[in-house]
Formats: C-alpha cells, sequence, structure tokens
C-alpha cells in the first residue's frame, strides 16, 4: 500500500523526466503499480484511511510521484452531480483538446507538493484521452470540468511538468475572459 512516505516531492528529479511509454499487455509488476496508484486515491478519501495512515487527500496520482518513470495514472472523484469516476490508465494521451480554457478557482494542489501555490492553471476545458485500462481495453474519454483539469494535472506530471509552471509568475491570478471557472 503507498502511502505518503513513498510520495516523492518537488525538487525530486524523477518529477522533472519524461516517463517512459508502458510496453503492453502489460507485465503483473506494472499492473500491480498501477493498482496501487489507484489504491491510494481511493483510500486516501476515506476518513478512516486518512487518519489511520496519515494520508494526504487526493484525487490523482501519476506513476512519475511514487519515483517510477512510466505512463500511469489513477484518478478516482465524485463529480459536481454525485456520479464517482475511477480510472487506473497505461499510456494516457491526450488526443484533441478545446481551444476555450478553464481553471480551478481554488487553484491546483499536488500530492507532491507540500506548500501552497498561490494562482490560477489555465487548462483545456475539454479533452479527449486515450489509454489502455488494468484489464488490457483501449479506452477513449471525452472530459471536461473537474475531470479534465485532473487529468491534465496528472498527464502532465508524465512528461516532467508540475502545476505551477503553468501559472503566470507576472500575474497568477491573470485568466482569459472566455475562461470556465470549476469549483472543486
Amino acid at each position: 500500500m503507498i502511502t505518503m512516505k513513498d510520495i516523492i516531492k518537488e525538487g525530486h528529479p524523477a518529477l522533472r523526466q519524461t516517463a517512459k511509454e508502458v510496453p503492453l499487455p502489460a507485465s503483473e509488476e506494472d499492473k500491480e503499480i498501477l493498482s496501487s496508484l489507484l489504491e491510494y486515491v481511493k483510500n486516501s478519501q476515506e476518513p478512516e484511511m486518512v487518519e489511520q495512515y496519515g494520508l494526504r487527500p487526493g484525487i490523482g496520482l501519476a506513476a512519475p510521484q511514487i519515483d517510477v518513470s512510466k505512463r500511469m495514472l489513477a484518478v478516482h472523484l465524485k463529480e459536481g452531480d454525485g456520479n464517482l469516476v475511477s480510472y487506473a490508465l497505461f499510456n494516457p494521451k491526450i488526443t484533441s483538446h478545446s481551444v476555450q480554457k478553464s481553471y480551478l478557482t481554488a487553484g491546483e494542489g499536488c500530492l507532491s507538493v507540500d506548500r501552497p501555490v498561490p494562482g490560477y492553471v489555465p487548462r483545456h476545458a475539454r479533452v479527449t484521452v486515450t489509454g489502455t485500462t488494468l484489464e488490457g481495453e483501449k479506452i477513449t474519454i471525452r472530459l471536461r470540468g473537474l475531470l479534465a483539469i485532473v487529468f491534465q494535472h496528472e498527464i502532465d506530471h508524465l512528461n516532467g511538468v508540475m502545476f505551477y509552471d503553468h501559472i503566470r509568475e507576472d500575474s497568477p491570478f491573470e485568466i482569459s475572459e472566455d475562461a470556465i471557472a470549476v469549483e472543486r
């Protein structure tokens, strides 16, 4: 089981590397790693597990954050309509995106960053992502709102990009006029 001691922090070189594609079909070891990413995110949303293991709540986690430079991520969250969404993907890729931007009104955070980083992170309002599930199924998903933002954040990790790299240094709270404000 992944705990906070397994999650590397900003400044660690693995967070700035481009992760390697996972050879498919995935090995048992890679399936275990991907399963453990999803397990962490689920556990981190359970108050008893948070208290027992000292977990920081999260809604997404990428393999580079546990010092595994492979293209894997897990996302688990409840959407605004109460719908529970869970994904664990090998080799996720954004295949198309909107021109329109969106941003989290509360700003973004990261399990690998132990400090608040003020500012808005501009993201694409809609993205289409392809990837391969734990079961080996190739899927295509169309995302918007919080889910689109989370996927972009986690895919950035696979490319050695941190969320604060997107924040305008000279004007951290400036965002394009037509950007969609997304609540968490």
